[in-house]
């Protein structure tokens, strides 16, 4: 496989020697990171079955803590898997690893939810011994700034999105293998992130990110009826209408992406990130748009703690 510098993915950040010796939350221990580990049993290791959530901590907070959580505990209840730790416990665990990590700033999370160790490796869930396992990663994580400074790079991949009734991508399940297929082929084709159609042939969003476009002043997203529905997609959505802006979500084909003045990405992690090319074509005038720049100092000035 041919691959490129992560240097500009969409998923980079800049490397921290920290990040060696951090502390990891599982099942209620604190352990070493290389002593962090789940049985080969688990259900999560063996079939993806589970949730998780990426959270971000900035100045001392989590970012959009409860909307996160929120979208756990819902992720959990519809593929009937009960939490034990409950609301008041996971909340607690969050702030048990940043504090033995003595993280304040420039924190990303990973809070992994599986249905836990299995009598032997099949998918029913009646083969259940204990359960859950959850896991808190916590790992110093900086977007890298040339990544801003030159937008990304999109290929669209002839891997599809799915629908609700194939595969519900609102569940932000362990299952991403779809997902990483198209990652594989956007990489294989000198890129940065996959864009992907869903099963109509409209846009839906990118592998790990969700997507926008500008077009005459107005921005554009998908409906996400068949993408996940991002939390920070919704927080840019809500902060650039509060500041004036036009956001239509709705259906848009790849020949207008091909048209728009900008493009952008939302995520966890990069928070608002241009995009200057799909498909080997030039957008708008192929640097970082000033609509792109607003946006992301709305979307700043709504989540980030004074």
């Amino acid at each position: 496989m041919t691959t490129t510098s992560t240097t500009t993915a969409a998923q980079g950040y800049v490397s921290d020697p920290r990040n060696d010796d951090v502390l990891v939350w599982v099942n209620g221990d604190l352990v070493p990171k290389a002593q962090a580990m789940v049985s080969v049993f688990d259900a999560g290791f063996g079939f993806g079955d589970g949730v998780w959530e990426g959270l971000r901590l900035v100045r001392g907070r989590i970012l959009q803590r409860e909307a996160h959580l929120d979208r756990l505990f819902e992720g959990a209840r519809a593929i009937a898997l009960d939490i034990p730790q409950g609301r008041a416990g996971i909340e607690a665990a969050i702030d048990g690893v940043i504090a033995a990590n003595g993280m304040e700033d420039g924190a990303h999370l990973r809070l992994m939810v599986t249905r836990g160790i299995k009598a032997t490796a099949n998918q029913d869930p009646r083969f259940i011994l204990s359960g859950p396992t959850v896991v808190i990663t916590a790992e110093y994580k900086t977007p890298r700034p040339e990544t801003r400074a030159r937008g990304l790079s999109l290929f669209t991949s002839t891997f599809r999105t799915s629908g609700p009734d194939v595969f519900d991508l609102h569940l932000n399940s362990h299952s991403r293998l779809n997902l990483i297929q198209a990652l594989i082929q956007a990489i294989n084709a000198g890129a940065d992130e996959a864009l992907m159609l869903d099963p109509r042939g409209f846009v839906a969003s990118c592998n790990s990110t969700n997507f926008f476009i500008v077009r005459r002043g107005e921005v554009w997203t998908s409906t996400s009826a068949c993408s996940f529905k991002g939390i920070t997609q919704r927080a840019v959505i809500d902060a650039a209408r509060a500041g004036g802006i036009v956001v239509r979500e709705c259906d848009f084909t790849l020949a207008q992406v091909y048209a728009a003045d900008e493009s952008f990405v939302t995520g966890t992690l990069g928070g608002v990130t241009p995009v200057t090319r799909v498909d080997g074509r030039v957008l708008g005038t192929g640097s970082p748009g000033p609509m792109t720049d607003r946006i992301r100092a709305l979307y700043e000035a709504a989540v980030y703690p004074a």
